[in-house]
């Protein structure tokens, strides 16, 4: 039937002039060119967006040649060619299905990882700074590391609070935290993010004057006092491009070039004419930071970091316990600090001292090299050492800080997949799950956040459900005074694509509760609560008839008018499956 309608397509262009065929192929191509100059797609999505844009630019080659054959042509050849064009359309349609359906799960993974980070860095308290990891994380993943991404990214904010007006205040403060988190990551300093498009405190100081654009420094959008030129021949205000460079950045803010060097020469020039603008408009520029890009400042920083490492060997412990404490506070304040720790020799010596028969020294230890991992070659560094094992003793045996802190190191280091299958395959998770099950709120949130990132491996699933995990995160699901729901449906969402997840989940009275922050949760609880039922019923059509008669249905048609708009795509994808269950039965 297919083989005959095509015959009889190819007659009828066979008959025409071929004019038809020509704007088809001319259409087809037009929509291709089209697809493949859009760039917003979202970023979590855009590997993917990429992927398939990609797919669907094999067929311009064919495409063109086809739109290349002059003249009329004999109805079997053209019954032969249009043949391989619909099975060449149909070849791609299925990889594009597969490649989607692929996509759609890691994803719905990528979705969950940004949502956890986020709890993480809403919810912590403590001044340990590991949270800097996460934003810096955050910030690539949504694209927002640039100080071009980061301007566009302020444009929009300032336009959806002008929307909006006084609604969602909650959600537009955060937004607004974040983004200057992601600024102060990036070197920009913006104290007025909402009000005013450009603020700069050399232009509150004279507003009558307008600045030359060239006197403004391109990170902060202020006049410059010490103009300096970067290796790629941009020039910004020392002070700015120093903190950019002390934020691990190793690129050009304007160019995203790679710095071949990371020295700053004075633009002698441009300063010249900065100060005599200055002295004939009356305008006084800023004074000048004298420690910024101090050669013997950074010289005598350097000594005094190899001089600590060096102490970490010495046989008396007073010296020793001054030594790691002052490296656990150097390594917390600055990234280039964690550098220069880590090329003075102190990773290896760090990691001998968790095993020394002292817990305040393991606590000061673990805690230091805690914030070593911050940095992405630390965390190899760390590991390639043998602090993973060292680690997860001090997780079983250490004090309450000890162990909270060698859980937010796991955290840290299971960044990299590697390091995840090394926790796991040293037994680190059943001493996670217990201070999951035992430990301090904020032991309990430090172990939520390292198990949730290792159980992104499937191996690790399974261990983290023999180890018992499922019971403690019940209980968070129970205990509303944790304010881990978010945390702990987050995990769940990850073990129920598991089948010894899904058993054990089903051993429980699970679906109920799942029903019940459906019912009456905060917004993200129900989107979290929904996804999880969602994976659950997918898998198990039981789960979804248990949900049905805990009267789950109302409530998903409620999400669906008014959840989050994740939350909606899964309620729809629920009641669809539900109808198809019903149908069945």
């Amino acid at each position: 039937m297919e083989r005959q309608m095509v015959m009889e397509k190819g007659s009828v262009l066979g008959s025409s002039s071929g004019g038809d065929e020509s704007d088809l192929v001319q259409e087809l191509m037009q929509v291709i060119e089209t697809v493949g100059s859009y760039a917003a797609y979202r970023r979590t999505q855009r590997k993917e967006c990429l992927n398939l844009v990609r797919r669907l630019k094999l067929l311009v080659p064919l495409l063109e040649e086809i739109r290349e054959i002059d003249g009329p042509i004999s109805a079997e050849a053209l019954n032969l060619h249009l043949i391989s064009i619909n099975l060449i359309f149909v070849i791609t349609v299925e990889l594009m299905r597969m490649q989607l359906k692929r996509a759609k799960r890691r994803t719905e993974t990528q979705d969950i990882e940004l949502a956890m980070d986020m709890m993480v860095v809403f919810s912590k308290k403590d001044d340990r700074n590991a949270d800097s990891a996460i934003l810096e994380r955050l910030a690539k993943k949504l694209d927002l590391h640039t100080i071009a991404g980061l301007k566009m990214e302020t444009v929009a904010v300032r336009k959806l609070v002008k929307e909006r007006g006084g609604q969602n205040a909650e959600s537009i403060q955060q937004i607004i935290y974040l983004l200057g988190k992601f600024k102060e990551i990036a070197g920009m300093h913006d104290n007025n993010l909402i009000d005013a498009p450009t603020s700069s405190r050399s232009l509150d100081k004279c507003p009558s004057l307008l600045i030359p654009q060239e006197f403004l420094c391109p990170i902060t959008l202020e006049i410059m006092t010490d103009p300096v030129i970067t290796a790629t021949g941009q020039t910004y205000d020392r002070e700015s491009i120093q903190k950019w460079l002390d934020s691990d950045h190793r690129t050009c803010p304007k160019t995203g070039q790679t710095l071949v060097h990371l020295s700053l020469a004075p633009n002698v020039a441009l300063r010249n004419l900065i100060l005599q603008w200055c002295e004939k408009n009356n305008f006084k520029l800023p004074k000048m930071d004298p420690y910024v890009g101090s050669d013997r400042s950074a010289v005598k920083l350097k000594q005094q970091i190899s001089s600590l490492v060096q102490n970490l060997s010495s046989c008396h412990l007073d010296v020793q316990r001054h030594a790691i404490v002052k490296i656990r506070m150097l390594s917390k304040e600055n990234p280039d600090n964690r550098i220069l720790i880590a090329s003075s020799g102190g990773i290896p010596l760090l990691v001998h001292l968790l095993s020394y028969p002292n817990t305040k020294i393991q606590e000061q230890t673990v805690t230091a090299l805690l914030n070593l991992s911050l940095d992405e070659v630390n965390k190899r560094l760390i590991a390639r050492e043998g602090a993973i094992p060292a680690i997860i003793e001090v997780l079983q045996n250490g004090t309450d800080e000890a162990r909270e802190n060698s859980a937010a190191a796991l955290f840290s280091l299971s960044m990299l997949d590697e390091n995840k299958v090394m926790v796991g395959s040293f037994n680190g998770i059943p001493p996670l799950v217990d201070l999951l099950q035992n430990g301090t709120v904020r032991g309990k949130k430090d172990a939520a956040t390292a198990l949730f990132n290792l159980s992104l491996n499937r191996v690790n699933k399974s261990r983290a459900i023999k180890a018992g995990i499922i019971p403690p995160l019940l209980h968070l699901l129970e205990d509303k005074n944790l304010g881990m729901i978010d945390e702990a449906l987050s995990i769940l969402l990850l073990l129920a694509s598991h089948p010894e997840g899904r058993n054990e989940i089903g051993r429980l009275s699970f679906i109920e509760t799942l029903v019940d922050i459906i019912k009456d949760g905060t917004p993200k609880n129900k989107e979290c609560a929904t996804a999880v039922l969602l994976e659950l019923g997918l898998n198990n059509s039981s789960f979804m008839l248990a949900a049905l008669q805990y009267g789950v249905y109302e409530h998903l048609i409620e999400i669906t008018r008014c959840g989050t708009n994740r939350a909606q795509r899964k309620a729809n994808s629920l009641l669809q499956h539900m109808s198809k269950c019903e149908q069945i039965l």
